[in-house]
């Protein structure tokens, strides 16, 4: 679905028309920009979702936030505490983004770094459970 996905996220970036348009779009640049081989998905009706060896995070837009959920965010080192949603569940974690707020832009490409090699080991280590 790569292409297809990718266009779907143009659109939905293009009909939001607001900061939440910018806000994804940037978190999406950077997104690219950690991860230039990353595959985009367009899942459950209308979430982005970005896929390496596995979910990485998705993008939602809401009325207030735009959140960027980690599927495996509570096994990842978080030193600059960009996970600020979604910090009591047993698996993921979330990056809510308000209007006028700012991520640190070195810190989550570290982060989503940090989330692609943890599914790399993920996904190595369930090959080598089937040989």
């Amino acid at each position: 679905m790569g292409a297809e996905a990718s266009a779907l996220i143009d659109g939905r970036i293009a009909e939001l028309g607001d900061w939440r348009g910018d806000v994804l779009a940037r978190m999406r640049g950077l997104i690219h920009q950690a991860l230039p081989g990353v595959t985009e998905e367009w899942k459950w009706r209308g979430v982005p979702v970005w896929e390496q060896d596995g979910i990485l995070c998705t993008g939602e837009t809401y009325k207030a936030v735009v959140k960027l959920t980690f599927a495996h965010g509570a096994a990842l080192d978080d030193p600059a505490g960009l996970f600020n949603a979604s910090l009591d569940g047993g698996t993921r974690r979330a990056i809510d983004i308000r209007q006028g707020e700012a991520v640190d832009p070195v810190a989550f490409v570290a982060l989503m770094q940090a989330a692609a090699a943890l599914n790399a080991a993920s996904l190595a280590g369930r090959k080598a459970r089937k040989t």
